[in-house]
């Protein structure tokens, strides 16, 4: 019999014996102590079935959703859309890849923010210029969606608060645009067959 190493390079099985059932009993010299093992020469393992297998560009399946921001908390529904898109909700999730799913937000208008946070927080821009630092609070930026010169599903709000929960590269780039919001009830995907799902049902 072949010399196996189990402990360190020295270390080795010496064939004794044989058991029922096509077992080999052997004694395993390690550390000036014998140790009898049984080892089983039948079994065969099969290295692919216990493999981390990594979801492919081309396997990953981008579904379409429809959710209803009616009464939404702005903070806690655009956290549970950052899962969707990333695709956190799904087995076969992986951090490096583009697994999740296009989220179509409707009715964007009727959102709402705890307290006084829609006129008292405060969100910072900086041009690169001195003296160019701009301030904008939730309600001039929900005033702005409505502008009509804007890119249809490109709302100022969603898109500030998602870019902080989304990864800072081309990855969260590329994230956020499979999300398209709408201030009325109508959206301009049905060819895409989208599926209405309920946000409060997910973690």
């Amino acid at each position: 019999m072949r010399k196996k190493s189990y402990l360190c390079g020295t270390d080795y099985v010496q064939p004794i014996g044989r058991q029922s059932h096509g077992t080999l009993l052997a004694k395993h010299a390690s550390m000036r102590r014998s140790i009898y093992v049984t080892i089983n020469q039948s079994i065969k393992v099969d290295t692919i079935s216990y493999r981390t297998e990594f979801p492919n560009s081309h396997e990953v399946q981008h579904e379409w959703v429809v959710i209803d921001a009616t009464d939404q908390v702005l903070g806690r529904l655009c956290a549970k859309v950052a899962k969707l898109l990333r695709g956190k909700y799904k087995p076969s999730y992986s951090p490096n890849m583009e697994c999740g799913d296009n989220v179509i937000i409707i009715n964007a208008d009727k959102i709402r923010l705890t307290g006084k946070k829609m006129t008292d927080r405060i969100y910072l821009n900086y041009t690169g210029y001195p003296g160019g630092q701009r301030e904008l609070t939730p309600e001039v930026l929900m005033k702005k969606s409505f502008n009509k010169h804007l890119k249809a599903g490109m709302h100022p709000l969603f898109i500030r608060v998602m870019k902080g929960m989304l990864p800072k590269n081309r990855l969260g780039r590329k994230l956020i645009e499979n999300m398209h919001v709408y201030n009325g009830p109508t959206h301009p995907h049905e060819a895409q067959n989208p599926t209405v799902i309920d946000i409060n049902k997910l973690k």
